[in-house]
């Protein structure tokens, strides 16, 4: 008879994780034969909050729903609430947004990897215990987090929540003079950004070789960020408002957030999918900088999810300088915008992947419907697919604190948002 036995390991409360989940696991004859990231925060009923709401609440509303990309959630809302209502925005709207973005990705990359996942890689539980072996390491993270905030806030107010954005634009176009201070600060920071991308590169990872399908955003001309169509690495090529034709979202008993497949078939997003699918559109430099320093794309290893983030930021640093290079104020710095009743539709890169809204609008401009369709609930069948497979690839017959290690960097690569996520892992394991 085989012996049979059940170990429960909890991990403190400092995880590095964003909510509340927990992983079991079950081993049979050198098998998994059960492995459940179970989510089990309760359902937050976002959309049926929005029902009866004016377009005017919207942004402001939304932006609620998550602490850390709430810029993302306004975007995709106001994407989808102009398209329902016939308002066109102009270039400088479009290009101050795409401004207002990269200071999202900015802070939400820069603190993944300093405060959430590298302690991992260099042996550390945490980012303090990080701080006393790697600090200027640390210092250039949090400065580098700490330029994403402040540029969110150019545009939005504040940091957190911002209340900047409207439909049709914004509320307020930064001054001249403050757009000055903020193009220095990007230029002086683009020595650190290149930094990380090379300490990035050169940071050991598991081995890891998987097929997965990428999907993100793509635009004809620009690395996609709010705008473009949806697509595959497997040939989907489809706008906003055909999503729910090709991607289903289900419940399953052991999680609270839902599971979303794509024909079927489990799907990753986020910055690995979105660099496998638009690498070529970063500038030149920067993807010679990335054969340089090994990464060969498209990449079939989720850990490269972290050089992604780093290459992003990369690149984010030197495009709003850019963007802002030839600010002026505009004469109003949002479009008219006039209720009327209809359906709309927006998907924009959130720092963890593809975000979809769908609102249905009366004639007041009052919200009959909404559906939102996060990153973090595409990524979940592909987290469990992930972790299958890198636990196996680890070897089964490992101590559980390795089992539990190796499944926390995995579900950590993701940079899962389950409130949009969870303070603590607890891994029980049983072998037979």
């Amino acid at each position: 008879m085989t012996e049979r036995r059940d170990v429960r390991i909890e991990v403190p409360v400092l995880a590095r994780v964003e909510g509340e989940g927990a992983l079991s696991l079950e081993v049979r004859e050198g098998r998994i034969e059960r492995l459940q990231l179970r989510i089990y925060e309760p359902p937050r009923l976002f959309e049926k909050l929005l029902e009866g709401r004016g377009y005017e609440e919207i942004p402001d509303a939304v932006a609620r729903i998550c602490g850390i990309c709430p810029v993302a959630y306004q975007m995709s809302a106001v994407a989808a609430l102009e398209q329902a209502m016939g308002v066109a925005v102009d270039d400088w709207v479009r290009r101050m947004r795409r401004v207002f973005y990269c200071g999202e990705w900015l802070q939400s990359h820069a603190l993944h990897i300093h405060l959430l996942a590298a302690p991992d890689f260099l042996g550390y539980d945490s980012v303090v215990e990080m701080a006393k072996g790697h600090p200027e390491l640390v210092r250039r993270g949090l400065r580098l987090q700490a330029l994403g905030n402040d540029l969110i806030a150019l545009f939005g107010g504040r940091s957190v929540h911002p209340v900047g954005a409207c439909v049709g634009g914004f509320h307020h176009a930064p001054t001249v003079a403050a757009v000055a201070v903020m193009r220095a600060r990007l230029n002086d920071a683009q020595e650190d950004a290149l930094a990380l991308l090379d300490w990035a590169l050169a940071l050991p990872v598991p081995d890891s070789d998987q097929d997965f399908v990428s999907v993100a955003l793509r635009h004809p001309q620009d690395y996609a960020m709010a705008e473009g169509r949806i697509v595959s690495d497997r040939g989907l090529d489809i706008g906003a408002e055909a999503f729910e034709a090709h991607f289903r979202e289900l419940q399953v008993p052991h999680s609270t957030a839902l599971h979303a497949l794509l024909h079927d078939e489990p799907y990753m997003v986020g910055p690995l999918a979105r660099l496998n699918l638009n690498h070529e559109r970063l500038p030149q430099a920067l993807r010679e900088r990335l054969l340089a320093g090994g990464l060969r794309l498209p990449s079939r290893n989720p850990f490269h999810s972290l050089i992604a983030r780093a290459a992003e930021i990369a690149f984010i640093v030197g495009e709003a300088e850019r963007l802002l290079a030839d600010y002026a104020e505009p004469p109003l710095p949002a479009a008219a915008v006039t209720p009327r009743a209809g359906v709309g539709f927006g998907a924009t890169e959130a720092p963890r992947g593809l975000l979809w809204h769908r609102y249905e609008m009366n004639e007041a401009g009052h919200v009959c419907r909404a559906r939102i369709v996060p990153p973090t609930s595409q990524n979940q069948a592909r987290i469990e697919a992930d972790l299958r497979q890198s636990l196996e690839l680890l070897g089964l017959d490992q101590p559980d604190e390795a089992l539990r290690l190796r499944g926390e960097q995995v579900i950590r690569s993701y940079d899962p948002c389950i409130s949009c996520a969870t303070h603590f892992l607890r891994l029980d394991v049983r072998r037979e």
